[in-house]
């Protein structure tokens, strides 16, 4: 496929939604780094925007999803009074905490510094994860007394073994990139300064495959991990079988 020059999308606020596309590989990027990249509503109604072109867009194989500065990807929702009013789900609906949740059907590599709250949990809808040597994964919730929705408990007993999951949940116990790399959150660690470099890669080895294959194969995995594993074994996936005939 012939790679297309960079495109600037600019229906969205240029300021907290960075967003262009290079070949086959989507760049989404937070752009609040002086908040720490938290996420108020108008950056919830871009991101959903976002997603919506991404999956319509048939020439997009792969994302990187990135925060912008040196402290953060992101820290949770903006609770400065910013969020809270879009009916949509946190992140732009991938998360699936306060809205309907969005499946993006294209792979998703999501990009590391520091994340927190809402942050890991946006971060943990992601296929691929690389890591900043810096990065600390955490859920403060519990720790300063507010938990809405419970969203942020589910991905993470799913994602880490269950005593460490527990401890992040109920003791705001930390984890850095090198532990998240231990117990299998996090595809790998590098240097900050070679950190999206790293993902572009990730997103290359990705977007060189049959992006048809690619989605086929999350789509039955997501559907999979809702059933017990010998129905998984025995069932159909709609996309699956799409891709096999040609109908895709």
């Amino acid at each position: 496929m012939p790679a297309c020059s960079p495109t600037k999308m600019t229906a969205r606020p240029p300021e907290e939604i960075e967003f262009q596309r290079v070949g086959p590989i989507a760049q989404v990027r937070l752009n609040r780094p002086t908040k720490l990249n938290a996420i108020t509503d108008r950056m919830e109604r871009a991101l959903l925007a976002v997603w919506g072109e991404i999956d319509a867009d048939d020439d997009i194989r792969c994302v990187v999803l990135s925060g912008n500065g040196e402290r953060a990807f992101c820290v949770g929702a903006d609770i400065s009074g910013e969020h809270g009013g879009t009916g949509i789900a946190f992140g732009g609906g991938l998360t699936g905490i306060g809205g309907p949740l969005i499946e993006l059907r294209k792979p998703l590599v999501a990009v590391h510094g520091y994340c927190l709250g809402g942050g890991f949990e946006l971060a943990m809808c992601a296929d691929v994860i690389v890591a900043a040597d810096d990065t600390v994964f955490g859920l403060p919730e519990t720790s300063i007394g507010v938990i809405d929705h419970c969203g942020v408990v589910h991905r993470a007993v799913r994602r880490l073994p269950h005593s460490i999951a527990m401890g992040m949940i109920l003791a705001g116990q930390r984890l850095s990139a090198t532990e998240g790399a231990r117990y299998g959150l996090v595809n790998g660690v590098v240097s900050t300064t070679g950190l999206l470099d790293e993902a572009k890669r990730w997103a290359t080895r990705i977007s060189e495959c049959s992006p048809g294959a690619t989605m086929a194969a999350k789509a039955a995995v997501l559907r999979g991990l809702e059933m017990s594993l010998p129905a998984a074994l025995s069932s159909r996936y709609p996309q699956i079988d799409a891709f096999n005939t040609g109908a895709r």
